[in-house]
């Protein structure tokens, strides 16, 4: 076959475009999202309706409640102390949701909650309210997975089509690609969390829980000014982060460490320089794997979801990586970054529009759930 040949062949193959499977709603839709998974307890309103100027669908966040429970400087939260804020609060919290989003239960379409991943008591606590409701309003409900409902709120809020993802939360670090109606997991964490890695250090440095570990990190941090030697731990695509963890543990033992606000000299390693070196090579560490799923399926793209998602040094990082490829970084702020009830409003109306609705029997939670696992029926 000649150059010609195969030139005139190439041109006249028509590359179809996929068309998404969602079809436009005849009418304003309306669903009511619970999240539980951890120490946050959200809920939120949000609405599908059709958009008068087009043939697009118009996507409303009506209310966006959340309530978080927050522990003593150097205390972690159990599942049952969560569960138990969880149950003191959730009335209060829905309560606030549907009055802010200005509707009637008879309007609501669905109810959506999380069925997991996360800690098992606080999700029992939102799925049996979810339960309830359902059964004394007679309304549908949908199980969402948790990391399903940040990329899909996090690709509506940043209008990003088809982004490689990096979920970093307190429980999850995955990069995730989409193909063929599922979110395919690139890479992951091989032992504990991003979140949970720098949640750990902070309570060993003496940090405050408020508003969380990991932002009072990312401010004690930008006030180092000294880079520690740490364990650099990738392969593949997949970080190991216990051991940066257990190393930058054992420099608050060391004689040269003095904690905040003592007299500095040269010689010293402060608390600041810890944050500071932890932040750095940890998040190279995220970058890295994030461009190796980058350069295997083409894409120029990278959406950063879950509560460290806020952090502006990661987003930075990450910045740097992408325009050196001409992509681009989507990111939310701490509204929708951090675990909240409209993200699983969001995924849970997506899967209703799709007639996905979980039968009361089947409403059980699930500490390990996947999110490979679940069926993206709703994209093409």
């Amino acid at each position: 076959m000649t150059t010609a040949q195969a030139s005139s062949i190439s041109t006249s193959i028509t590359i179809k475009k996929k068309v998404s499977p969602l079809t436009r709603p005849s009418r304003r839709l309306l669903c009511l999202g619970i999240e539980g998974s951890a120490n946050k307890l959200g809920c939120g309103v949000i609405s599908h309706s059709p958009s008068p100027a087009n043939a697009t669908t118009k996507v409303t966040v009506l209310s966006n409640v959340r309530h978080t429970y927050i522990t003593p400087p150097g205390e972690g939260f159990l599942p049952s102390d969560t569960a138990r804020h969880h149950r003191d609060w959730i009335v209060r919290v829905i309560e606030e949701a549907v009055r802010k989003a200005g509707v009637r239960w008879s309007e609501l379409d669905c109810i959506a909650f999380t069925k997991g991943p996360g800690m098992g008591t606080p999700l029992q606590v939102g799925a049996l309210v979810a339960r309830t409701l359902s059964l004394l309003h007679g309304i549908p409900l949908i199980g969402v997975n948790h990391c399903v409902g940040h990329i899909e709120m996090g690709r509506q809020i940043t209008s990003s089509h088809n982004p490689i993802v990096l979920y970093v939360s307190g429980g999850n670090t995955q990069v995730i690609a989409y193909s063929q109606q599922r979110y395919r997991i690139f890479g992951e964490t091989l032992d504990i969390a991003i979140g949970n890695c720098l949640d750990r250090f902070a309570r060993v440095i003496g940090l405050r829980n408020d508003p969380s570990p990991g932002y009072n990190i990312e401010v004690e941090a930008k006030k180092g000014k000294k880079l520690v030697s740490l364990p650099y731990g990738t392969k593949g695509m997949d970080v190991y982060l216990a051991g940066i963890l257990h190393s930058v543990e054992s420099y608050t033992k060391d004689k040269k460490y003095i904690s905040w606000d003592q007299p500095t000299t040269e010689d010293v390693i402060t608390a600041y320089d810890l944050c500071y070196s932890l932040q750095e090579t940890a998040f190279a560490m995220l970058v890295e794997i994030t461009e190796r799923a980058m350069a295997h399926v083409g894409a120029r793209d990278v959406l950063i979801v879950g509560g460290v998602g806020c952090n502006l040094r990661l987003q930075e990082m990450m910045g740097i990586m992408a325009s050196e490829r001409n992509g681009r970084v989507f990111a939310t702020d701490q509204s929708f970054c951090i675990d909240n009830g409209i993200m699983i409003a969001q995924a849970g109306l997506l899967a209703y529009r799709m007639g996905q609705i979980t039968p009361l029997e089947k409403t059980g939670v699930t500490q390990r759930y996947r999110t490979d696992a679940v069926h993206v029926s709703w994209r093409a």
